[in-house]
């Protein structure tokens, strides 16, 4: 099983989240992660998402998503041709004992540190899902009180054409 990033341009239309993220239910196919933002021109977003499965199931979930009215374009991007980045936001309960070597660790991964109070640090860290991963790893042995991470968003290099798309 492999982790495939695909990136949809579709018309900016009400319900058009629905309807992809319904393609995938009712297939069986689980989104791990998924972004949606507008994109430059107000009239089209961008989804990004990200499925696990073998190229099988990546090559229905391409021919699913070209049957939407509302698609423009479908990138499948190779992580490798493609930059990723997540935004990772928590908020772990503190004491004086510990301020320090939150700060340090936040360091590290450079981190920001967005609000402090007496009882609790909120983080800010952006980047791929590995750094994130490794980042939260290293917070295990903390009492994280809130937590809310992203998903993955991503813009495919110019040295690479797409392995599947669509225009229409």
């Amino acid at each position: 099983m492999k982790r495939y990033i695909l990136s949809i341009i579709v018309k900016n239309n009400p319900g058009v989240l629905a309807r992809v993220s319904s393609l995938f239910g009712r297939r069986g196919y689980n989104i791990d992660s998924l972004t949606v933002s507008e994109t430059h021109n107000p009239g089209t977003s961008n989804i990004t998402l990200t499925v696990t499965g073998d190229e099988r199931i990546l090559e229905q979930i391409i021919k699913q998503l070209n049957k939407l009215i509302e698609a423009i374009s479908i990138k499948h991007l190779a992580d490798n041709y493609a930059l990723t980045r997540e935004l990772l936001l928590i908020k772990v309960k503190i004491d004086s004992a510990i301020r320090t070597e939150l700060r340090e660790i936040s360091d590290i991964y450079q981190a920001s540190i967005v609000d402090l109070s007496p009882e609790s640090m909120m983080i800010e860290l952006t980047g791929t899902t590995k750094k994130i991963d490794a980042f939260l790893q290293n917070l295990r042995n903390y009492t994280i009180l809130e937590m809310c991470r992203t998903g993955v968003t991503a813009l495919e290099r110019d040295s690479v054409k797409p392995v599947t798309e669509k225009i229409n």
